[in-house]
């Protein structure tokens, strides 16, 4: 049951993160990304606001205050003592649409602003120098009508019942990891990973992150996490998105791995890696692990993706020979899996094979 649930996790973080742009990064100055590289003060404003009009904002202040200092932040409420940024929270009974974020394929995450969602939120965002910086979160009830759901639950007052319901999320979301990957501080979430405390679904966040930061220092924390079997699928697809050192880790799970799953995770890796700097010895491995014997369809699928983002000669004939093993191959109804062999092998072949390459 643990590990089903665990994969369930997974397959979500992967969800919420394979969507995650950052670079919208590229905006900032070479002055503002070395800024929030050196975060460390934080001072914390909060907003609150029923129907009524503003009430006390202190429980989220210090929400806010108590979760960044567990990151090792330096936190302040007084704007006259010195800080780095700004980190906002405003909590609202009926929301006041401010739009979605602007940072392409991030306006589809869950956590994201909803243009059409009227009802209690939270909204995260942060200052730098002054300037308010595009990353900008949301949390929502999962009731619309604040009033309605406060006599529902016999709950009194519809104002204070949301604010409870409220703080409840903001103590659950893990807007701190977020806010620190997004100032491009590896070494925090490498002590988040690191630390005896961090549950195994903070550590998968940690993870997935690591890897979209695309950051070297990551690099020793992951390999250690590949040592925790609840950890190493994702581990292995992070480890796709850093630098060359994780080819010879990638190859050796992807050759020596009895578990298919994981053996896949590492085929994504190291075309990820691969097209990313242009490095073609990981074609060999790839081509060998391609037809190897009691090979699983799920890894082969994976090896397929891989081959055709680092178009290769070398990929053709493997390919070819493949497809045509696979055109033989009739079930009804169709296997889903050889399905998607198919498909990531046509695409493959469509990628490598060029008109260029033999003329």
């Amino acid at each position: 049951m643990r590990r089903r649930v665990l994969g369930t996790a997974v397959t979500l973080l992967l969800t919420l993160t394979a969507g995650t742009s950052w670079a919208y990064r590229d905006s900032f100055t070479p002055e503002q990304r070395a800024q929030l590289a050196k975060v460390q003060t934080v001072l914390v404003e909060a907003i609150a606001l029923t129907d009524k009009g503003s009430v006390d904002s202190s429980q989220f202040r210090d929400v806010g205050t108590r979760r960044l200092s567990e990151l090792g932040y330096t936190v302040v409420s007084d704007p006259a003592k010195s800080h780095d940024v700004v980190f906002r929270v405003k909590c609202e009974q009926r929301k006041v649409w401010e739009g979605t974020t602007t940072m392409g394929s991030d306006a589809d995450l869950p956590d994201s602003p909803s243009r059409v969602w009227k009802g209690p939120a939270c909204q995260l965002n942060y200052l730098l120098g002054g300037t308010k910086i595009k990353w900008q979160k949301e949390v929502r009830t999962d009731f619309e009508d604040a009033v309605q759901a406060a006599q529902a639950a016999n709950a009194g007052d519809p104002g204070a019942y949301t604010m409870t319901k409220l703080k409840s999320l903001l103590e659950q979301y893990d807007f701190p990891i977020l806010l620190t990957a997004e100032w491009g501080q590896a070494e925090r979430l490498l002590k988040v990973l690191e630390a005896p405390g961090t549950n195994e679904l903070r550590k998968l966040k940690v993870i997935s992150l690591l890897g979209e930061m695309m950051d070297d220092k990551a690099l020793p924390g992951l390999k250690e996490a590949l040592k925790d079997k609840d950890l190493t699928k994702q581990a292995a697809v992070a480890l796709g998105n850093l630098g060359k050192e994780s080819i010879p880790i990638l190859i050796d799970m992807l050759k020596n791995s009895k578990d298919p799953e994981l053996q896949a995770a590492a085929a994504k890796g190291l075309g990820n890696v691969g097209s990313a700097h242009g490095d073609a010895t990981i074609i060999p491995p790839l081509l060998e692990m391609l037809n190897a014997p009691d090979i699983d369809v799920r890894v082969q699928t994976e090896i397929a993706w891989s081959l055709g983002k680092l178009p290769d000669k070398r990929s053709v004939e493997p390919l070819f020979a493949l497809d045509r093993k696979l055109q033989k191959i009739r079930h009804d109804p169709p296997d889903p899996q050889i399905k998607k062999l198919k498909e990531a092998v046509f695409w493959a072949i469509k990628q490598c094979y060029t008109e260029d390459q033999y003329s």
